[in-house]
């Protein structure tokens, strides 16, 4: 059945007033009276809708869905600005594994570089991305995208989490697989979790010594050196895995 996320507080009926939803609705998927379709509201409670009036946009709710799939812990992405539309591919999968957050940050090793504008075109087309692939997922919230342009920016918010993870290559190097397996074993449900990603070249010492100064730990992912976008969703089947399947 489709699902569509709808800005606010459910209200009934409920007309569709977001161009793009309406198009999508009502021009691509050619929804006609009484057809049924699960709505989400900011309150992230699913709810069975049916058409009243298709040539007004309007919707009667049905029934609440007792169904929630967020992951029992709120995981953050945060990846430096990686070449060509690599983040395009991480916001859509990492939408999919249930990432609460996805940012990125200008990294000391990342070659590209985005002023203003562009982050903010940027990011507006991620925020469409996750928006699609959660309603594909059939999350019950949208990942919020967030592009800072400055990384002093984005070490503030490093106080706001329970966990921090560095995704450090020279680890994995070296063989270090015990860090991630012991922190999630004992990780309590609605924990703040980050994780950190590097560029293609990596993370930088002056970043790695940054992060620890703020409770990070460095950990593999494994004995196998991933790419940049790959490394992020493995990441999160390992917190789906630990939380969900694991304690299941």
């Amino acid at each position: 059945m489709q699902q569509y996320f709808i800005k606010g507080a459910p209200e009934n009926p409920v007309t569709i007033t977001d161009k793009d939803t309406i198009k999508h609705m009502f021009n691509v998927m050619r929804l006609t009276e009484d057809d049924e379709v699960v709505l989400v509201f900011d309150d992230g409670i699913k709810r069975l809708a049916k058409v009243l009036d298709a040539s007004e946009h309007s919707f009667e709710l049905v029934e609440e869905w007792l169904d929630d799939v967020e992951l029992p812990v709120h995981v953050t992405i945060a990846s430096g600005f990686p070449k060509g539309d690599k983040l395009d591919l991480v916001t859509q999968k990492a939408t999919e594994l249930g990432a609460s957050d996805i940012w990125a940050f200008p990294a000391d090793w990342s070659v590209v570089k985005w002023d203003g504008k562009k982050l903010a075109k940027k990011e507006e087309k991620l925020a469409k991305i996750a928006l699609g692939a959660a309603e594909q997922s059939k999350r019950n919230r949208v990942p919020e995208v967030k592009l800072f342009e400055k990384k002093a920016d984005f070490l503030e918010h490093l106080v706001d989490f329970d966990k921090i993870f560095i995704a450090y290559e020279e680890s994995a190097k070296e063989g270090e697989m015990a860090v991630l397996a012991r922190e999630l074993k004992d990780i309590q449900k609605g924990a703040k979790i980050l994780f950190v990603f590097g560029p293609e070249g990596g993370i930088s010492p002056k970043e790695v010594e940054a992060l620890e100064a703020a409770g990070a730990l460095k950990c593999g992912l494994g004995p196998r050196i991933m790419r940049t976008e790959t490394a992020p969703l493995y990441a999160l089947s390992a917190v789906s895995f630990a939380t969900e399947l694991w304690q299941s």
